[in-house]
C-alpha cells in the first residue's frame, strides 16, 4: 500500500506544546458510522455503557534519553542516546545522534556532568552498529544498578516535535506519565492515557465501567517516519509486552456478556491484537512485538479505540485508518485540523468505532 494515501498538511500551531488542565478537560472527537461529534474526555462515562471495559497500558516512562562523550584517541565527540529496548540485564538498542560516526567497538560516557550516581559515571560500548541510527549498547553496569544509573543521568524523552520547540522541564516529569503507571521500561508515554485523572477513573467506576491493565513498554521507534514508500517495505521496530492471565480471562468474559473492549491507546490494542488467536479469544501473551497495523486487517479484539491525533504518514496514522476506515479517518483529521483541535503527544482525544467491514 502506498505511503502517501496516509499523507496530510497539519499547521505548526496545531502541534500541542503543553497537556489540557486538567487532563481530563482535553477535547475529544467521537467518530462512528453515524458521523462525528464535538465531546471532551470528562464525558467518557456517558459514552461508553455499563459492562464495557477499558484496557489500559500501565507502563512507565524512564528518562532513556542520555547525552553523552565519544572518545577516539585524543579526539571527543558529543552525541545523544535515545534508549527503545532492553535485550538484557546489561543492554538496550538505542537511537544514536549523530550516528554516521560511530563505530562498533567503540565506548561513549554518558551522565559526566556530576548529576548521576557512581561518581558521575555510566559507560557503554556499541556492540553493534544498525540501520537508521540504531545501536546495541553493552553497559558496564547491569540489572538494578544499571536502572539506577539510568535514572540519575537520564531525561525525560520528549517527543522530537515538542523537544525541538522548547526545553523539557520538571512539568514534564509529571505531564509525560500516565496516573496510573507502574510497570517501568517505557521510552514514550502511551499518550491516550495522559488524559485520565483520578476523578474520571472514579467516574468510570461508578458507571459500572470496568477497567483493565496490560504492559507495553513503547519505544522510541513509534516517533519514526516511515521512510518507504510502500508500506510492505517498512520495518516496524519490536517493543515488549504481556498480557497477564488474569487480564485476559477478564476480557474473555467481559466478551461473552455482550460488553465492548475499549482499548486506551494504539499501544494497548497492537498488544491486544498480538496475544489474540485467530477466534479473538485472548490468552496469557508475553514477548515481543512487531506488529504492523493497516487498512485490510481484521481485527480481534477491541471495539473502541481511545486515540490522540497522530502524525502524517505514521504507522499509527495507517493503524487507526484501518480501524475506522480510511476515508473516515481523513474526514475526522480534517475536521480536527478545521475545528482548532491540539495534535500528538500532549495533544486531544479520538474515540474511534470499529468499521467491521460487511
Amino acid at each position: 500500500m502506498r505511503v502517501d494515501l496516509f499523507d496530510f498538511d497539519l499547521p505548526e500551531e496545531r502541534i500541542a506544546l503543553r497537556p489540557a488542565s486538567p487532563r481530563d478537560s482535553a477535547r475529544l472527537l467521537v467518530v462512528g458510522r453515524a458521523g462525528m461529534e464535538d465531546r471532551i474526555v470528562s464525558d467518557l462515562p456517558d459514552l461508553l455503557r455499563p459492562g464495557d471495559a477499558l484496557v489500559f497500558n500501565d507502563t512507565r516512562v524512564i528518562p532513556a534519553r542520555l547525552n553523552g562523550m565519544r572518545r577516539r584517541g585524543e579526539t571527543e565527540a558529543r552525541l545523544e542516546a535515545t534508549l527503545h529496548m532492553r535485550t538484557g540485564p546489561d543492554r538496550w538498542k538505542a537511537f544514536l545522534k549523530p550516528a554516521k560516526r560511530v563505530n562498533a567497538g567503540e565506548r561513549i560516557s554518558f551522565g559526566h556532568d556530576g548529576t548521576s550516581c557512581f561518581l558521575g559515571t555510566l559507560d557503554a560500548t556499541v556492540a553493534e552498529k544498525g540501520e537508521g541510527g540504531e545501536a546495541l549498547l553493552v553497559f558496564d553496569f547491569s540489572g538494578p544498578v544499571l536502572d539506577e544509573a539510568i535514572a540519575a543521568a537520564g531525561h525525560m524523552p520528549l517527543p522530537p516535535y515538542i523537544a525541538g520547540k522548547r526545553a523539557e522541564d520538571e512539568r514534564d516529569e509529571t505531564d509525560y506519565q500516565t496516573v496510573y503507571a507502574r510497570e517501568d521500561g517505557a521510552v514514550a508515554a502511551p499518550t491516550a492515557g495522559l488524559h485520565f485523572t483520578p476523578e474520571l477513573l472514579a467516574a468510570l467506576d461508578a458507571a459500572g465501567i470496568e477497567r483493565h491493565f496490560v504492559t507495553l513498554h513503547v519505544g522510541a521507534g513509534t516517533f519514526l517516519p516511515v521512510k518507504a514508500d510502500d508500506t510492505d517495505d517498512h520495518k516496524m521496530h519490536a517493543e515488549w509486552g504481556e498480557v497477564s492471565e488474569e487480564t485476559a480471562a477478564a476480557l474473555n468474559a467481559v466478551r461473552a456478556r455482550g460488553g465492548r473492549i475499549v482499548s486506551v491507546g494504539t499501544t494497548s490494542l497492537r498488544l491486544l491484537e498480538s496475544a489474540a488467536r485467530e477466534t479473538g479469544r485472548l490468552a496469557a501473551w508475553s514477548g515481543a512485538t512487531d506488529i504492523f497495523i493497516t487498512p485490510g486487517y481484521r481485527f480481534r479484539t477491541a471495539d473502541i479505540l481511545m486515540t490522540n491525533f497522530h502524525l502524517p504518514r505514521s504507522t499509527l496514522f495507517m493503524l487507526v485508518s484501518a480501524f475506522s476506515g480510511t476515508q473516515r479517518m481523513r474526514q475526522a483529521y480534517g475536521h480536527a485540523i478545521d475545528g482548532g483541535y491540539r495534535f500528538y503527544s500532549y495533544g486531544d482525544a479520538s474515540l474511534l468505532f470499529r468499521d467491521d467491514p460487511a
